[in-house]
Protein backbone atom coordinates (compact mmCIF):
# COMPACT_ATOMS: atom_id res chain seq x y z
CA UNK A 1 0.00 0.00 0.00
CA UNK A 2 1.04 3.56 -0.65
CA UNK A 3 -0.51 5.92 1.95
CA UNK A 4 -0.52 9.65 1.19
CA UNK A 5 -2.11 12.60 3.03
CA UNK A 6 -3.60 14.35 0.01
CA UNK A 7 -4.14 11.85 -2.82
CA UNK A 8 -7.21 9.70 -3.50
CA UNK A 9 -7.30 7.39 -6.53
CA UNK A 10 -10.54 6.47 -8.32
CA UNK A 11 -11.40 3.57 -10.66
CA UNK A 12 -10.35 4.03 -14.30
CA UNK A 13 -8.49 7.28 -13.58
CA UNK A 14 -4.75 7.77 -14.11
CA UNK A 15 -2.41 9.04 -11.41
CA UNK A 16 1.24 10.06 -11.99
CA UNK A 17 3.54 9.58 -8.99
CA UNK A 18 7.16 10.38 -8.20
CA UNK A 19 8.58 7.74 -5.86
CA UNK A 20 11.61 8.87 -3.86
CA UNK A 21 11.35 7.50 -0.31
CA UNK A 22 13.51 4.33 0.05
CA UNK A 23 10.75 2.07 1.41
CA UNK A 24 8.43 3.02 -1.42
CA UNK A 25 11.18 2.47 -3.96
CA UNK A 26 11.25 -1.07 -2.58
CA UNK A 27 7.47 -1.21 -2.91
CA UNK A 28 7.59 -0.24 -6.59
CA UNK A 29 10.44 -2.62 -7.33
CA UNK A 30 8.58 -5.52 -5.71
CA UNK A 31 5.36 -4.57 -7.47
CA UNK A 32 7.07 -4.47 -10.86
CA UNK A 33 8.42 -7.97 -10.28
CA UNK A 34 4.92 -9.20 -9.42
CA UNK A 35 1.41 -8.11 -10.41
CA UNK A 36 2.27 -4.39 -10.84
CA UNK A 37 -0.54 -3.44 -8.43
CA UNK A 38 -0.29 -0.80 -5.69
CA UNK A 39 -3.10 0.06 -3.28
CA UNK A 40 -3.55 3.80 -2.73
CA UNK A 41 -4.95 4.82 0.67
CA UNK A 42 -5.47 8.15 2.41
CA UNK A 43 -3.77 8.96 5.71
CA UNK A 44 -6.05 10.23 8.46
CA UNK A 45 -5.70 13.78 9.77
CA UNK A 46 -2.90 14.23 12.28
CA UNK A 47 -0.76 11.56 10.65
CA UNK A 48 2.40 13.71 10.95
CA UNK A 49 2.00 13.82 14.75
CA UNK A 50 1.55 10.07 15.13
CA UNK A 51 4.45 8.32 16.93
CA UNK A 52 4.09 5.17 14.82
CA UNK A 53 5.93 5.18 11.45
CA UNK A 54 2.73 3.73 9.98
CA UNK A 55 -0.02 6.16 11.09
CA UNK A 56 -3.74 5.37 10.69
CA UNK A 57 -5.33 5.21 7.26
CA UNK A 58 -8.87 5.17 5.95
CA UNK A 59 -9.87 1.55 5.31
CA UNK A 60 -11.32 2.16 1.84
CA UNK A 61 -8.76 2.66 -0.92
CA UNK A 62 -8.33 2.03 -4.63
CA UNK A 63 -5.99 -0.43 -6.30
CA UNK A 64 -3.94 0.90 -9.18
CA UNK A 65 -2.09 -0.92 -11.96
CA UNK A 66 1.34 0.44 -12.95
CA UNK A 67 0.89 1.27 -16.64
CA UNK A 68 4.06 3.31 -17.17
CA UNK A 69 7.36 3.37 -15.31
CA UNK A 70 10.57 5.38 -15.59
CA UNK A 71 13.48 4.11 -13.50
CA UNK A 72 15.87 6.93 -12.63
CA UNK A 73 19.60 6.45 -12.16
CA UNK A 74 19.52 7.26 -8.44
CA UNK A 75 16.86 4.64 -7.64
CA UNK A 76 13.81 6.90 -7.81
CA UNK A 77 10.83 6.11 -10.03
CA UNK A 78 8.28 8.01 -12.03
CA UNK A 79 5.21 5.84 -12.45
CA UNK A 80 1.63 6.12 -13.65
CA UNK A 81 -1.15 4.16 -11.98
CA UNK A 82 -4.54 3.40 -13.47
CA UNK A 83 -7.16 2.84 -10.79
CA UNK A 84 -9.28 -0.24 -11.36
CA UNK A 85 -10.99 -1.42 -8.16
CA UNK A 86 -11.87 -0.11 -4.74
CA UNK A 87 -10.94 -2.24 -1.74
CA UNK A 88 -11.35 -2.42 2.02
CA UNK A 89 -8.35 -3.16 4.23
CA UNK A 90 -9.08 -6.11 6.52
CA UNK A 91 -5.62 -6.47 8.10
CA UNK A 92 -2.09 -5.14 7.72
CA UNK A 93 1.28 -6.83 7.46
CA UNK A 94 4.18 -4.61 8.48
CA UNK A 95 7.00 -7.13 8.21
CA UNK A 96 8.60 -5.16 5.38
CA UNK A 97 9.68 -1.53 5.28
CA UNK A 98 6.51 -0.58 3.39
CA UNK A 99 2.93 -1.42 4.33
CA UNK A 100 1.11 -4.43 2.95
CA UNK A 101 -2.47 -5.47 3.56
CA UNK A 102 -5.07 -8.16 3.15
CA UNK A 103 -8.07 -6.67 1.40
CA UNK A 104 -11.58 -7.38 0.19
CA UNK A 105 -12.61 -5.98 -3.17
CA UNK A 106 -15.38 -3.37 -3.12
CA UNK A 107 -17.08 -3.35 -6.54
CA UNK A 108 -18.82 -0.32 -7.94
CA UNK A 109 -22.58 -0.83 -7.59
CA UNK A 110 -24.41 -0.07 -10.83
CA UNK A 111 -27.66 -1.52 -12.18
CA UNK A 112 -29.90 -0.58 -15.09
CA UNK A 113 -31.93 1.91 -13.10
CA UNK A 114 -28.75 3.55 -11.74
CA UNK A 115 -27.47 4.05 -15.30
CA UNK A 116 -30.53 6.11 -16.18
CA UNK A 117 -30.39 8.13 -12.96
CA UNK A 118 -26.65 8.66 -13.39
CA UNK A 119 -27.16 10.07 -16.87
CA UNK A 120 -29.72 12.54 -15.54
CA UNK A 121 -27.38 13.54 -12.69
CA UNK A 122 -24.62 14.04 -15.24
CA UNK A 123 -26.58 16.84 -16.96
CA UNK A 124 -26.86 18.73 -13.67
CA UNK A 125 -23.18 18.10 -12.98
CA UNK A 126 -22.20 19.53 -16.36
CA UNK A 127 -24.38 22.60 -15.80
CA UNK A 128 -22.71 23.28 -12.47
CA UNK A 129 -19.23 22.83 -13.92
CA UNK A 130 -20.04 25.14 -16.83
CA UNK A 131 -21.37 27.73 -14.39
CA UNK A 132 -18.28 27.45 -12.20
CA UNK A 133 -15.97 27.85 -15.19
CA UNK A 134 -17.96 30.85 -16.43
CA UNK A 135 -17.56 32.51 -13.02
CA UNK A 136 -13.83 32.03 -13.44
CA UNK A 137 -13.90 33.66 -16.87
CA UNK A 138 -12.94 30.51 -18.79
CA UNK A 139 -14.73 28.34 -21.32
CA UNK A 140 -16.10 24.94 -20.41
CA UNK A 141 -13.65 22.08 -20.79
CA UNK A 142 -15.97 19.29 -19.65
CA UNK A 143 -15.38 16.23 -21.91
CA UNK A 144 -18.99 15.72 -22.98
CA UNK A 145 -18.20 12.50 -24.90
CA UNK A 146 -16.75 10.69 -21.84
CA UNK A 147 -18.74 7.83 -20.34
CA UNK A 148 -20.88 8.88 -17.36
CA UNK A 149 -19.07 6.84 -14.69
CA UNK A 150 -15.62 7.69 -16.07
CA UNK A 151 -16.46 11.40 -16.02
CA UNK A 152 -17.71 11.23 -12.44
CA UNK A 153 -14.58 9.40 -11.26
CA UNK A 154 -12.22 11.71 -13.15
CA UNK A 155 -13.88 14.81 -11.70
CA UNK A 156 -13.84 13.28 -8.23
CA UNK A 157 -10.08 12.87 -8.49
CA UNK A 158 -9.08 16.03 -10.33
CA UNK A 159 -11.37 18.76 -8.97
CA UNK A 160 -9.93 20.78 -6.09
CA UNK A 161 -11.73 19.25 -3.13
CA UNK A 162 -10.26 18.61 0.30
CA UNK A 163 -8.76 15.11 0.68
CA UNK A 164 -11.49 14.13 3.17
CA UNK A 165 -14.14 15.18 0.64
CA UNK A 166 -12.47 13.05 -2.02
CA UNK A 167 -12.32 10.14 0.41
CA UNK A 168 -16.06 10.50 1.02
CA UNK A 169 -16.61 10.42 -2.75
CA UNK A 170 -14.51 7.27 -3.05
CA UNK A 171 -16.57 5.61 -0.33
CA UNK A 172 -19.86 6.19 -2.18
CA UNK A 173 -21.37 2.86 -3.21
CA UNK A 174 -21.09 3.60 -6.91
CA UNK A 175 -20.93 6.30 -9.62
CA UNK A 176 -24.61 7.23 -9.27
CA UNK A 177 -24.29 8.09 -5.58
CA UNK A 178 -20.88 9.64 -6.26
CA UNK A 179 -22.33 11.87 -8.97
CA UNK A 180 -25.06 13.13 -6.63
CA UNK A 181 -22.42 13.83 -3.97
CA UNK A 182 -20.38 15.76 -6.57
CA UNK A 183 -23.44 17.80 -7.46
CA UNK A 184 -24.00 18.61 -3.78
CA UNK A 185 -20.37 19.69 -3.33
CA UNK A 186 -20.40 21.90 -6.43
CA UNK A 187 -23.73 23.48 -5.50
CA UNK A 188 -22.35 24.29 -2.06
CA UNK A 189 -19.20 25.77 -3.61
CA UNK A 190 -21.23 27.98 -5.95
CA UNK A 191 -23.43 29.15 -3.08
CA UNK A 192 -20.33 30.18 -1.14
CA UNK A 193 -18.91 31.95 -4.20
CA UNK A 194 -22.20 33.77 -4.83
CA UNK A 195 -22.37 34.94 -1.23
CA UNK A 196 -18.98 36.59 -1.64
CA UNK A 197 -19.87 38.45 -4.86
CA UNK A 198 -21.46 41.93 -5.05
CA UNK A 199 -25.22 41.50 -5.44
CA UNK A 200 -25.17 43.05 -8.89
CA UNK A 201 -22.86 40.37 -10.22
CA UNK A 202 -24.84 37.40 -9.00
CA UNK A 203 -27.01 35.96 -11.81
Amino acid sequence: MFPLPDVVLFPNVFLPLHIFEPRYRDMVRDSLSGDRIIGMVLLKAGWQLHPDPNPPIYPIGCAGLITHVESLSDGRYNIVLRGFERFQVTSENQDLAYRRASIDGVPEYVNGEDRSVLHNHRHRLEQLLDKQLERGGTESKVPHDMADDDLVNALSQYLEFDPIEKQALLECVGPCERCQALVDLLEMRLMVTDSQLPHSRVQ
